[in-house]
């Protein structure tokens, strides 16, 4: 459950403040599939920013699950990110000099979890993504499909790790 209200993002300029957000509001339920739509310059990817945990210059309330994101420290927002946030970016962002499974391992090799259950969690998703066979390849050995297909498996596996950590 994501809960935001009156969310404001500003920069500092010579000619004053330049407000990117305003008054911002916005429910999210979990399991809900939103989009962001605007023209350019709009602030899609500053709400992103926001939401995904990496902008905290902002001003407003940020309620994140059972956290309240405005009261956090910066340490504890970055333990939430790593914890269950995950990004599929345009460029896509795979290490070039690891291979399939190795990219979707990493962002778990971040936390506190046993080597064997990282690979079996990895090994779950190249199953259900029908990577089994790419496992060993590396980024320029993949089409781009193929690619974007292993960011979205790596954005997505801490949150099913959590959910099947939650069973």
């Amino acid at each position: 459950m994501i809960k935001i209200r009156n969310i404001e993002r500003s920069y500092k300029s010579k000619a004053g403040f330049t407000y990117v957000l305003q008054q911002i509001n916005l429910d999210i339920v979990e399991g809900e599939f939103i989009t962001i739509m605007g023209p350019s310059g709009a602030g899609k990817s500053t709400l992103l920013s926001i939401l995904g945990l990496y902008d905290h210059a902002w001003e407003g309330e940020f309620h994140f699950i059972k956290y309240g994101v405005h009261r956090l420290s910066p340490e504890d927002r970055a333990r939430l990110s790593k914890r269950f946030v995950g990004f599929v970016f345009q460029q896509f962002h795979l290490l070039a000099n690891l291979t399939v499974a190795e990219n979707l391992d990493m962002p778990l090799s971040y936390r506190d979890i046993p080597k064997s259950e990282r690979q079996a969690l990895v090994a779950d998703l190249l199953d259900r993504f029908h990577m089994v066979a790419k496992k060993d390849l590396f980024p320029n050995q993949l089409s781009g499909g193929q690619q974007q297909l292993v960011a979205v498996a790596r954005a997505i596996i801490a949150t099913d790790m959590n959910k099947i950590r939650l069973r």
